[in-house]
């Protein structure tokens, strides 16, 4: 099963700079940049490409 990520943000610059952390950290891709989203915001989309390595990412060793 793919995994898909939603960002929501109240500006575009905003949006793109969490999207971009979130692709950095998870080892995402974008597959939709900012668009205005419905109501009030911003929002954005990625995909998981890959899992974290070891020490990368949101993952957290226990």
């Amino acid at each position: 099963m793919d995994v898909s990520y939603m960002v929501r943000a109240v500006s575009e610059a905003e949006c793109q700079r969490e999207l971009d952390e979130l692709c950095a950290a998870l080892g995402a891709v974008a597959t939709m940049a900012p668009i205005p989203a419905s109501g009030h915001g911003w929002m954005a989309r990625a995909v998981k490409t890959k899992a974290p390595a070891v020490g990368e990412g949101l993952a957290v060793e226990r």
